[in-house]
């Protein structure tokens, strides 16, 4: 059966001498692979710029029900990147995100309102020239509800001054555990929680807080999914971004 959709590039391998294995999320099949003949052949005509993580592509693939491995009839870019290629920071935080998602992301069944959500994020980053220096802190906070632990605000409580990382929600008490955090970290995820993507150009405060609610964001990710274990680029998103 003949498919046209987006996708977005999660990770490549290479098969045999000129062909690729792809790996992308799609819009209208889920998670899924797919064979690329010829792609690493001097004549091809598909770009190696298709196949760089979380790349925005429009496909028409053949897909076979309980099949691992679908191959490809036409790849062409669905938006062109205008400034990521160009910026250091961004280059690093779109590592460290496709990580994230390559890590998370399990389901070959489609998710429209997470492709969705995924698609124009990114494209607002990319065309964000200034103020994108929270954008994985938002992202990695609004991926949490589509993976089914975005945080709650306890109803009727007003002076939540922790938040539970185990549980998952916010609390006036220190929890018994060791898994939380508190103060101008909660404040600040609590922040992140209630805006859309262009309010967070106005959180201003500097690097260590900054750096301090990614790393709980990553712990409480680690928890959610004990299968995701070590994001390995974090360290050179830490010195790039928050150093």
């Amino acid at each position: 059966m003949l498919i046209k959709t987006r996708g977005v590039v999660l990770q490549h391998f290479k098969y045999s001498e000129t062909s690729l294995v792809v790996k992308i999320f799609t819009e209208e099949l889920g998670l899924q692979s797919y064979m690329v003949k010829g792609s690493r052949s001097k004549k091809s005509k598909l770009k190696p710029a298709y196949f760089q993580p979380l790349t925005l592509l429009e496909m028409v693939v053949y897909h076979k029900e309980n099949r691992q491995l679908h191959s490809v009839k036409e790849i062409k870019s669905a938006y062109s990147w205008r400034h990521i290629p160009f910026n250091i920071q961004k280059q690093t935080v779109i590592l460290f995100l496709n990580e994230i998602l390559y890590k998370t992301l399990r389901e070959e069944v489609p998710d429209k309102k997470l492709f969705e959500f995924i698609y124009n994020s990114l494209h607002w980053f990319d065309l964000e020239e200034e103020n994108f220096v929270n954008f994985h802190i938002f992202f990695l906070l609004h991926l949490s509800r589509f993976l089914g632990f975005f945080p709650k605000e306890t109803p009727g409580i007003t002076n939540a001054v922790f938040f539970d990382l185990k549980e998952g929600f916010f609390t006036p008490g220190q929890p018994v555990h060791p898994y939380y955090i508190e103060g101008d970290v909660a404040k600040d995820m609590l922040f992140f929680l209630n805006r859309n993507i262009d309010s967070i150009k106005s959180f201003k405060y500097g690097t260590k807080r900054r750096r301090n609610l990614l790393d709980a964001l990553v712990t409480y990710y680690q928890l959610h999914l004990p299968e995701m274990g070590k994001i390995k680029s974090l360290d050179i998103l830490t010195a790039v971004i928050h150093g």
